[in-house]
């Protein structure tokens, strides 16, 4: 019995810690960013390219438009991403867009919602690709899952980015 009075203790220490995390962080921030050895010209052209997402965005399936013209501010679509054998389908909404500058979207789905934002500038024909997010968790639960994954949603960023930046220089299409 004592034994079980220390379980039980242990796991409302840690269903606490676990909760008072996502109550006290209910949002994820975080900032990436690549240089890429082209110009902004084709950056652009490559990463706007619908046949290329799946080469560099991670589980990327496809992309349906619900609404609106498509890459223009208020463009709707689903996204179709596959995790770990799950299909996840996400609302995005385009909320920016400057062409070889900056584009903006939000994005919801059941578990979260993200406001992400990629910026571009040249430099000396390269390109820094800039990306800005912010997650948030639908439900106590999903805010302290998301608390929990910062680091593993910034290293996902830079993986992504990494395998633009590969796409991008390896690029022999003339746009």
């Amino acid at each position: 019995m004592k034994y079980l009075k220390y379980l039980l203790f242990v796991v409302i220490a840690i269903a606490l810690v676990f909760f008072g995390k996502g109550l006290f962080t209910p949002s994820v921030y975080y900032e990436r960013e690549v240089v890429i050895n082209k110009p902004v010209k084709e950056v652009w052209a490559v990463m706007s390219d619908e046949s290329k997402l799946p080469d560099w965005i991670e589980g990327f399936v496809k992309t349906e438009l619900v609404s609106g013209t498509p890459n223009t501010v208020g463009a709707v679509s689903k996204v179709y991403v596959e995790d770990q054998g799950q299909e996840m389908v996400m609302e995005e909404i385009i909320t920016k867009i400057k062409p070889e500058e900056l584009m903006a979207m939000t994005f919801t789905m059941d578990f979260m919602n993200m406001d992400y934002e990629i910026s571009m500038e040249e430099k000396d024909g390269k390109t820094s690709i800039k990306s800005k997010s912010t997650t948030v968790g639908n439900g106590i639960f999903a805010k302290s899952m998301i608390s929990f994954m910062k680091g593993s949603m910034k290293d996902q960023e830079d993986e992504n980015l990494n395998k633009l930046k590969l796409i991008v220089e390896e690029n022999t299409k003339n746009y």
